[in-house]
């Protein structure tokens, strides 16, 4: 019996994204006080990233993460670029304030989490997956079936509720072949058709994940309309014949040239006239807020090799790879979309 993709819940989990999408904010703010002490280095300065990066012997990517985190907070302002300290900011987290809460932190500095960020942002290497001591970073794990099925699991239980969202936004009446690109259980795909009923869609996803893809496409009732292609998105060609590509919650686990060239792929195969969607939690063109996306970040910025990027960003990345008419569009949980057309 197929599972109903268009039945929604009464009440809005809001919260309980929230509760574990930030979970890695108050380690960043630690990390920041205990190991860097870097409201007091900015103290009455404007400064920019690249002179906090230089200065405190820091990475670009986690820099960026960080500063947009703590500007979300309220704790810096960012004018253009140059960073400089609020009043909140300078009042309670400056050494030297009669105020600063910094000693109220010194206890945490040592949990796992905030180590790894610290490492993260001196190295920029992601640290393991949830700061496991016998588990390795994130990308590595998911070639393991067993992280596999218990990651994919996450993943689906999420989607199952914001997939409706992201369907419930878009009219797609004009399109009729989907390419999932790396999507998981192919809850996306199968919500999707399932409130599109002339769409038909292909989730493209690596071993041992393609075959968790089929079982799960099969238990909802969905294989007569979703299949599954193997295949590496950075290694091998996109599938063709597809007008609609989708990256959804794929583009915030790896670092800008990987994204370019992923968005890049997706322009060169989409069938013309069709339209790309990057389904995702996008910080705003401005990097100040919104503060649970930033807060998320902090959580990807330290087990993957991305953050969250600014809606400029794609935007930027989108037009240097030729597409056409972007749109953003908010759906649910602080997710959003951003849309594109391929128009040779």
């Amino acid at each position: 019996m197929a599972q109903d993709l268009t039945l929604a819940p009464h009440t809005d989990p809001i919260e309980i994204y929230r509760y574990r999408d930030g979970l890695y904010a108050v380690d960043m703010l630690t990390a920041a006080l205990t190991g860097l002490d870097l409201f007091t280095f900015i103290g009455e300065r404007q400064i920019t990233k690249a002179e906090i990066c230089k200065a405190l012997d820091i990475q670009d990517r986690p820099a960026d993460v960080m500063l947009t985190l703590f500007t979300a907070m309220g704790f810096l302002d960012n004018h253009n670029g140059a960073f400089s300290l609020t009043v909140k900011g300078r009042e309670h987290l400056v050494s030297t304030s009669p105020w600063n809460l910094g000693p109220y932190y010194a206890s945490l500095k040592d949990r796992p989490v905030c180590k790894d960020i610290l490492n993260v942002l001196r190295t920029g290497k992601p640290a393991n997956w949830a700061s496991l001591k016998d588990e390795q970073a994130w990308a590595k794990a998911m070639e393991r079936e067993d992280f596999a099925n218990q990651f994919t699991a996450a993943m689906d239980c999420r989607g199952v509720y914001l997939a409706q969202a992201l369907a419930k936004t878009l009219d797609l009446s004009r399109y009729s072949h989907l390419l999932d690109i790396a999507g998981g259980s192919g809850i996306y795909a199968c919500t999707l058709v399932a409130h599109h009923p002339d769409l038909r869609a292909t989730v493209l996803e690596k071993k041992p994940v393609d075959a968790i893809a089929k079982k799960s496409i099969a238990s909802r009732g969905y294989s007569d309309r979703v299949s599954v292609a193997v295949g590496d998105m950075f290694k091998e060609p996109l599938p063709t014949g597809c007008d609609l590509h989708l990256f959804s919650n794929v583009l915030h686990d790896w670092d800008e040239p990987q994204v370019k060239e992923l968005i890049a792929k997706s322009f060169q195969t989409l069938s013309p006239g069709g339209m790309l969607l990057i389904h995702d939690m996008h910080i705003n063109a401005y990097k100040t807020g919104p503060l649970p996306v930033a807060a998320y970040s902090a959580l990807l910025m330290t087990i993957t090799e991305g953050k969250c990027y600014s809606v400029a960003e794609i935007q930027s990345y989108l037009a240097s790879a030729g597409f056409q008419e972007p749109q953003f569009i908010p759906t649910a949980a602080d997710r959003s979309v951003i849309t594109a057309r391929q128009l040779k």
